[in-house]
């Protein structure tokens, strides 16, 4: 029987869907036959110092122990890899494999039942255990075996702008390739619980508050849930997830843990993911799935809505558009209850949990068997009542933290006691084992080194070891972090060593770049957020064991390897294509986290006007309309006076914010309906101060929660596709790389005739010839003469000196414009190897150079690798997005042929070897010049022996570029066209949002003006009247509307979605008028066959109205013909024109 089917019931006979859920390969029945378990008849266990706990050992399947594969493998060798072979490698391997090992602190107290003598004899073993663990030494005895502990999904990063990323969707759904799938977004923290002896985590840590408050919280729920029976199902439950390896996912929302856009009403838990990890690669439930898993054991479901076919699909993003700026949770839950093919509402209500503030929505296309998967679901899984809903549950959440606010571990005390011993009996993480405290925990950072060099005991461990292998090799901004198993505590030896590991990735842009590496590697495992692993370190001798992992590697590699060869077609769907996922944020939320949280410290500590500069940026980026931006600029200046009035210059805590943004947003609500609408929802604050979590200073579980000191301002308000006026500046700089020919190229500006087409003065400031802070002396000099062209002759490679380029925008009111090379750039840096090298040959080129980067220069390939790595992980995209949504525009200087040859080898391998030297000295030196780090030997070698290959393919390196003149030619005209405002911004592949008002068919005026003057032929009243208020003057648009959102609703506007952008037949049957207003009878035609019907009683074209009369005023006009205030003039035959479908 599959693990899944036995979801349905938690009690009495288990029913099978077939349809439902499908059988999984490693159902609980079928794991011993596929995952090698442990063999004890044929396998010796090797002496040990202490007994182990029974409990542990017989709760536990999550690893294999030592007894389990002991004295195995001889027949299997490797070669013994020691630190100092590792260093010497001849491609600059990173020396992070042979990291000198630190010895782990050890605690002498903790409160245990133990007898203190008993207590004193295991922490002095696992002290010397510890401490020896630095020894531990690999040779060909030395195995490894890894297993996930918790994850949830891959971090998703669409390629593809978010207008491809909705066509390509709403493709599939047509297609009947897939359906569309749309959860509500909580706004809380990531929590994983595997169950008690496999751990609670968050996104990347564990044992610390946000998991206790995990813990409490999922444990209330079952107590909300059962009832009395709470205690024995939370026992089930942490069996049953440990049985089966089973880690469930979800979004915890407290008001404990810190502000987000919205205090919550109670502190509740939504599950988002229930995942299998087996031993091999993680298998996610589907959603129909977790809804079975949730509705078993009663725990909380989110609202869930699904679209099958293209006009609910593109029904659905029509409604987030009309939505976007303006939703809330009720009016957004009832717009897509009305569109969607199915709706499954969420066991928690929003509102009444969380509130109206909705951070935003998550849609993702699911395979096409989910809708009848999900009503199979709905029929036999109906959801149960709350058997505790009434029944005092005992203290809240709140009031546990505010009992306990001296410390976080008494938080942490508390809140575990109050849990129960049946939902947590194991505290270890928390608070230690064994006389140590969870501080101890932490492992020598060989560990991962060592974790690398081991055998692999099986296919699952050597996937890991290959991930983790590639992501130190390509030097991605990760850490693995290791710490002491608590949990096998009592299995330890000198021998046999338990660990967990983190691995916390830095930046957002390792999971892009790791699907980049999917793709050239489709056997590699996903890179997951929230990623624990469980890792056994241990010697073995046994060769007949030795035979029984091979068998089982093999076993395991056919089944995985299976697996992985048709994990690209997942229910018919391409790789890239499951993947697709969208977030769909809303403003009302925006404004209170980005807006307002995110730049307290750009308020604080730059003051309201790098604040405005700020939060414009951020409106400008989202594609706010005009109308919101200029209402919600209001808002930000005030606020900006209130805050800064109340608190001086001492900064409001993120933390807390919404205690002063939430009464200031009530008051500011209540002063009209827009500011109502602008607001969203305000009130009712929940005060946090007395229960906050003690949390630990800088730390953050949340990722739309950005370091205070991280927030940057923003570009200018003004664009280049404005004209810029002669009484502002303008400034040209460039965000390259010594080499890039920018001095040669200012020159060049500065002696063509004419300059720029206009008559403002230019000015250049060479860098290398300023002494002091170069930026500063820009700005002194701008701040002179503000209305002058100023040539930026410095490189400028960062996002620090960007800011500044825009602070001086803003206060010389300029407007910037950024030159680039022209390069392909790799998936990690904007520039190629052929451009890094052709900047390195310019360089060793020069002679007597101002700055003394020239051939001379003893270091000069390290200074251009320096500046080179300021760019490292961002791709040519992204680099060129980023330059875009800050300035507006952007200039290529042509650099290379696009029909050269390919990049010798030697030059490619010179440069890469350079590139591994630079990233060790980095990692050990930081920024310590090469002659005096440990590598000046190597850096003296690599320096000559650049030089030599470059000037030997010196031909090559002339051929490749693009000739100067014809450079400076291009770059004068894209210059000439942002001066006199010609350049519009180029598509930075972001889909602009508005806030949709109503659907309509838009007519041309020209025929509508024809349709006129034929009924002015026949009616000489109509003529005369047309006459008098010059119609024909005035009339420059005209459409027929077909919904309104305020008076037809959000889903009837979305509902023309599928039509968008379409032809539309449009028949008009008679004039009306009065002296008031003019509209003329339509009658909608069809599109592909559907008759497109508005939902007005009266279809019309208002085509004038009176001063002070309101264009909807004319949906009256039959009624006044009726009675005889109003002429109408028929048109027989009727006319008919064509119009466009769309959105205002």
């Amino acid at each position: 029987m599959s693990l899944a089917s036995s979801l349905l019931t938690p009690h009495g006979p288990r029913r099978l869907l077939p349809l439902l859920l499908p059988l999984r390969l490693f159902s609980s029945a079928a794991a011993p036959a596929l995952a090698m378990p442990p063999r004890r008849d044929r396998i010796k266990q090797p002496p040990r110092e202490s007994k182990p706990k029974a409990s542990a050992d017989a709760s536990s399947s999550s690893t294999s122990s030592a007894a389990e594969i002991a004295e195995p493998f001889e027949k299997m060798s490797i070669a013994s890899q020691s630190p100092a072979q590792a260093g010497a490698a001849q491609l600059w391997v990173p020396r992070g494999y042979a990291t000198t090992a630190t010895d782990a602190g050890v605690a002498s107290s903790s409160s245990t039942a133990a007898p203190a003598a008993e207590q004193g004899v295991a922490s002095e073993k696992l002290a010397r255990i510890f401490k020896g663990a630095a020894d531990f030494a690999v040779d060909n005895s030395t195995f490894t075996e890894a297993q996930i502990r918790a994850t949830f999904y891959p971090k998703f990063e669409n390629e593809k702008s978010d207008q491809e990323t909705r066509t390509r969707m709403i493709e599939m759904v047509s297609h009947g390739l897939a359906n569309l799938e749309v959860t509500l977004k909580h706004s809380g923290s990531l929590f994983m619980y595997a169950g008690h002896l496999g751990g609670a985590y968050a996104k990347n840590s564990f044992g610390n508050v946000y998991t206790a408050v995990g813990v409490f919280v999922l444990g209330r729920l079952f107590r909300e849930a059962w009832g009395k029976e709470a205690p024995k199902m939370q026992a089930e439950f942490n069996d049953f997830l440990e049985k089966n390896r089973i880690c469930i996912s979800m979004e915890l929302v407290t008001a404990v843990l810190g502000d987000h856009g919205q205090r919550p009403k109670d502190d509740y838990a939504v599950i988002t993911a229930v995942t299998e990890l087996g031993h091999g690669k993680p298998k996610f439930y589907s959603t129909a799935e977790v809804i079975a898993f949730c509705r078993k054991w009663r725990l909380p479901t989110n609202h869930v809505w699904l679209f099958s076919t293209r006009k609910s699909a593109t029904s659905f993003f029509a409604a987030y558009d009309a939505l976007c700026e303006e939703g809330t949770a009720t009016p957004v839950c009832k717009a897509l209850d009305e569109i969607a093919d199915i709706a499954v509402p969420g066991s928690k209500d929003h509102v009444k949990v969380q509130g109206e503030i909705l951070e935003g929505l998550v849609a993702r296309v699911v395979s096409r068997e989910s809708s009848a998967q999900m009503e199979e679901v709905l029929r036999n899984c109906p959801q149960s009542p709350l058997d505790g809903v009434d029944s005092d549950l005992g203290p809240s959440l709140r009031e546990i933290c505010a009992a306990n606010r001296s410390d976080e571990k008494q938080q942490i005390k508390a809140l575990l006691e109050n849990v129960g011993a049946s939902m947590c009996p194991d505290r270890s993480d928390w608070l230690g084992n064994s006389g140590l405290d969870a501080q101890s925990r932490n492992a020598d950072r060989s560990v991962v080194t060592k974790f690398l060099q081991a055998h692999p005991t099986d296919y699952a461990t050597k996937k890991l070891q290959e991930m983790i292998r590639l992501m130190k090799q390509r030097n991605f901004p990760a850490a693995f972090k290791c710490y002491w198993n608590y949990h096998k505590i009592d299995s330890l030896s000198n021998d046999n060593l338990y660990y967990k590991m983190v691995i916390h990735v830095h930046s957002d842009s390792v999971f892009r770049r790791y699907q980049q590496e999917m793709r050239r590697n489709q056997g590699l495992w996903p890179l997951y957020r929230g990623f624990f692993v469980d890792v056994n370190l241990f010697k073995a001798n046994n060769k007949k064991a030795s035979d029984l992992s091979e068998d089982g590697d093999v076993l395991l590699r056919n089944i995985y390897g299976a697996l992985d060869s048709n994990s690209s077609a997942v229910d018919g769907l391409a790789d890239e294509d499951s993947n697709l996922m969208m977030k769909l944020k809303f403003l009302t939320y925006k404004l209170r986290t980005f807006l307002i949280r995110n730049g307290l410290s750009t308020l604080f500590k730059d003051g309201p006007s790098a604040y405005k500069t700020y939060y414009l940026r951020q409106l400008k980026n989202w594609g706010t309309s005009a109308g919101k931006q200029k209402e919600l600029s209001k808002m930000l200046d005030e606020w900006a006076v209130y805050i800064r009035r109340k608190y001086g210059n001492k900064p409001l805590s993120s933390s807390t914010y919404l205690s002063e943004a939430e009464p200031f947003l009530e008051q500011y609500a209540k002063r009209s309906p827009a500011n109502q609408a602008l607001i969203g929802a305000a009130g009712n604050l929940v005060q946090t101060e007395n229960f906050l979590a003690i949390l630990d200073a800088g730390r953050d579980e949340e990722g739309d929660l950005q370091s205070e000191r991280g927030v940057a301002p923003s570009s200018p308000t003004s664009t280049p596709a404005d004209v810029v006026p002669k009484t502002e500046g303008l400034i040209v700089f460039f965000p390259g790389i010594p080499g890039c020919a920018k001095s040669a190229l200012c020159k060049e500006i500065l002696n063509a005739p004419g300059g720029l087409g206009d008559n403002r003065p230019l000015h250049s400031l060479m860098g290398d010839l300023i002494k002091g802070r170069y930026w500063q002396k820009v700005a002194d000099e701008r701040k002179k003469k503000p209305a002058r062209i100023t040539l930026a002759d410095k490189n400028a490679p960062n996002e620090e000196v960007w800011r500044q380029i825009e602070d001086m925008c803003h206060t010389t009111k300029a407007a910037a414009v950024p030159v680039i090379p022209d390069s392909e750039g790799t998936d990690s840096n904007p520039f190629s190897l052929e451009a890094l090298a052709v900047f390195m040959f310019r360089v060793l080129q020069r002679v007597n150079h101002p700055g003394n980067l020239d051939k001379a220069s003893p270091n000069a390939g390290y200074v251009l690798l320096m500046f080179y790595h300021l760019h490292d992980g961002k791709s040519r995209r992204e680099f060129e997005n980023e330059l875009y949504e800050r300035f507006g525009s952007l200039i290529k200087m042509p650099l290379l042929k696009p029909d050269r040859a390919p990049l010798p080898g030697d030059v490619k391998a010179i440069l890469d070897e350079g590139i591994s030297l630079f990233r060790l000295h980095q990692n050990r030196h930081g920024r310590v010049e090469p002659s005096k780090g440990s590598y000046a030997k190597e850096w003296a070698q690599w320096e000559k022996r650049l030089r030599v290959i470059l000037f030997g393919n010196a031909d090559y390196l002339k051929s490749i570029q693009v000739p100067f003149d014809v450079a400076v030619k291009e770059v004068l005209e894209q210059l000439k066209a942002v001066a006199k405002g010609d350049l519009k911004s180029p598509d930075t592949a972001k889909r602009k949002f508005g806030n949709i008002i109503f659907a309509a068919v838009r007519l041309t005026p020209s025929y509508i003006l024809g349709v006129l003057r034929k009924v002015a032929e026949k009616d000489a009243d109509a003529n005369s009247f047309l006459n008098d208020i010059k119609l024909e003057d005035n009339l420059n648009k005209a459409h027929v509307t077909l919904a309104h959102k305020r008076g037809h609703g959000v889903a009837a506007v979305a509902s023309y979605g599928i039509y968008q952008n379409q032809e539309v037949p449009v028949s008009f049957n008679a004039l009306f008028y009065t002296d008031k207003m003019v509209a003329l009878e339509a009658q909608l035609g069809t599109v592909n066959g559907e008759q497109i019907n508005s939902r007005n009683e009266w279809p019309h074209s208002t085509l004038w109205t009176a001063p002070g009369i309101a264009a909807k005023e004319a949906n009256i006009l039959p009624q006044l013909a009726s009675e005889g205030k109003a002429k109408r003039v028929p048109i027989d035959p009727p006319i008919t024109v064509s119009g466009v479908l769309d959105f205002y």
